[in-house]
């Protein structure tokens, strides 16, 4: 099983992974980016990303990794 790493110096707040993300697991966060705008933040607490990596694909910026889940 697989979750994503999100680069926040990378993000420049399209949105887009937020758009893809089955489970809406990617969310606006409280922090600004390098546009002036939020960043994006991925919480999945119940284990619920598949690995699809729809976001990640989506990312102009290459800021989503898909990373294996330990």
């Amino acid at each position: 099983m697989s979750y994503i790493k999100i680069d926040k110096d990378k993000c420049k707040s399209c949105y887009l992974c937020m758009d893809v993300c089955p489970y809406k697991l990617i969310k606006k966060s409280n922090n600004i980016g390098t546009t002036g705008e939020y960043t994006v933040e991925f919480s999945d607490s119940e284990k619920k990303c598949i690995g699809c990596a729809q976001c990640a694909i989506v990312c102009p910026e290459i800021a989503i990794i898909e990373v294996n889940r330990e």
